[in-house]
């Protein structure tokens, strides 16, 4: 059932009461660690659930839940260590240019904060996901606008969330949930919000972010809103491995039925030989893949349209045709196309995301090519360079793509995203609204803003900023 605008302000004000039960750390810690074990209890419930909706299968969600409590337990312990509080103590020194007081800064969490939660990732990207397990992690209660692929796992998973928080003694309003279009919009404008995470489309998502730019006073607006996740194959690593090349790139492209934000969409390959074996063994592999049914018809309506647009573009040319593979699947697809013809104006379409299982494989003659390609395309979550040992091009290549991404990677494939401390997801617009992650340890920073005290008496500080440091907190 959709929240209506008087649901929408309680929800908000609900959590908006709950902020100071959530200010000990101690508490804090052991409430998301609690999360993580009614989550694990309930895994059979949990994975019926997101499969009955999502058709995603059992092994994949199983994985997806596995990944979910442990980013939970992953906050846990960056809550209980202290350092995302980044504290930072400077003495006061009457004889510096000019004078210094006592100074002592820490961080705070923000309030309330909207998070909209992901068709494609019903767990780790929904309501126990990432941008829930930083906030709650900062001391902010979450108000979660439910996908509507995945209602009843959303409200199975917030029920457990909020059973977490009364077991550890604090308000179940410190996670709320609502459902409906017009509730994620009432959320991004409430006056008692400051702050959203969001995970979906770019026309939904700078929709909210121009909705949090233009309030009376503005908030933070972070949002993933698509990445097409260039890859760029020189033809030394053509030569030395392109089978290979070509069995990894069809399954990291198909995995998931292509439904991943950091799916290799698009692809610079050498001409020649070297290349032709590339595309012909990534042909193969896409080949043998099973149609698969996508997350619901609205995205499998834009998929089979999408790719139908593309590969009418002149001069595209489909060794694997996508599309339609039945009343209720798609088929995986290749696009190829000579990278030329991107630079002419008439072929921007194939510089978007288009979410589902495809890859657009432009094949270059120059490295000047290359660099005309690039510099066309927008920002993106990865970037990935398949290069040989002692490969001359490996060097300025790195260089050219380190500006399109938050997440360069070398001979590898970007579908997966670990959970780890220096892990950035995120990277120049269109990619995300902001220079932050959502993924690893640092996602917390999104929900914090620094707050310093000059000369403020010992017995009126935090705890944390106090002399002796009474709570062991790491500090400079």
């Amino acid at each position: 059932m959709e929240a209506t605008a008087d649901e929408v302000d309680r929800a908000v004000r609900a959590a908006h009461g709950a902020r100071d039960a959530l200010a000990d750390r101690t508490v804090r810690a052991a409430f998301l660690r609690t999360a993580a074990d009614l989550l694990d209890a309930a895994r059979e419930h949990v994975i019926e659930a997101a499969d009955a909706e999502t058709a995603l299968g059992p092994v994949r969600l199983s994985g997806e839940l596995a990944r979910t409590t442990a980013q939970l337990r992953s906050f846990a312990e960056v809550v209980t260590e202290g350092s995302f509080l980044d504290v930072r103590i400077d003495l006061p020194d009457p004889d510096a240019t000019p004078p210094r007081s006592d100074m002592r800064r820490w961080k705070i969490p923000l309030g309330v904060v909207a998070v909209y939660a992901a068709s494609n990732f019903p767990l780790a990207f929904s309501v126990p996901g990432g941008d829930t397990a930083s906030a709650l992690a900062a001391g902010c209660p979450v108000v979660v606008k439910a996908h509507p692929d995945h209602p009843a796992t959303s409200e199975l998973c917030a029920s457990l969330l909020r059973r977490a928080a009364a077991k550890e003694g604090l308000p179940e309003d410190v996670v709320v949930l609502v459902h409906g279009f017009d509730a994620g919009v009432r959320l991004v404008r409430h006056p008692l919000v400051a702050a959203a995470g969001f995970t979906g489309s770019v026309r939904g998502g700078r929709a909210l972010f121009d909705a949090a730019a233009a309030r009376p006073v503005p908030i933070p607006f972070h949002g993933e809103l698509g990445s097409l996740n260039p890859v760029v194959i020189t033809p030394a690593a053509a030569e030395e491995r392109a089978e290979e090349l070509g069995a990894g790139l069809a399954g990291s492209m198909t995995l998931g039925a292509g439904q991943f934000c950091t799916k290799p969409g698009f692809v610079l390959a050498p001409r020649g030989e070297a290349g032709d074996r590339f595309l012909a063994a990534l042909t193969a592999g896409v080949s043998e893949t099973e149609p698969a049914v996508m997350l619901d018809h609205r995205m499998r309506d834009a998929f089979v349209t999408g790719v139908a647009e593309r590969a009418a573009l002149d001069g595209v040319r489909t060794p694997v045709t996508p599309g339609a593979g039945g009343e209720h699947t798609v088929s995986a697809g290749v696009l190829a196309v000579d990278a030329d013809r991107l630079t002419g104006g008439d072929h921007g379409l194939l510089l978007e995301e288009c979410f589902g299982p495809v890859t657009v494989v432009a094949r270059y003659a120059t490295r000047d090519e290359v660099t005309a390609v690039l510099g066309l395309l927008p920002g993106n979550l990865t970037a990935t360079l398949h290069s040989a040992e002692e490969d001359e091009a490996a060097a300025p290549l790195l260089a050219e793509l380190t500006p399109l991404a938050g997440r360069v990677l070398v001979n590898g494939w970007p579908t997966g995203v670990a959970v780890a401390a220096a892990q950035h997801h995120g990277g120049p617009y269109p990619a995300t609204t902001s220079t932050s992650t959502s993924v690893g340890a640092t996602a917390i920073e999104r929900w914090l803003r620094p707050v310093t005290y000059q000369s403020t008496p010992g017995h009126l500080l935090p705890p944390e900023l106090r002399d002796g440091n009474p709570l062991g907190v790491p500090r400079r």
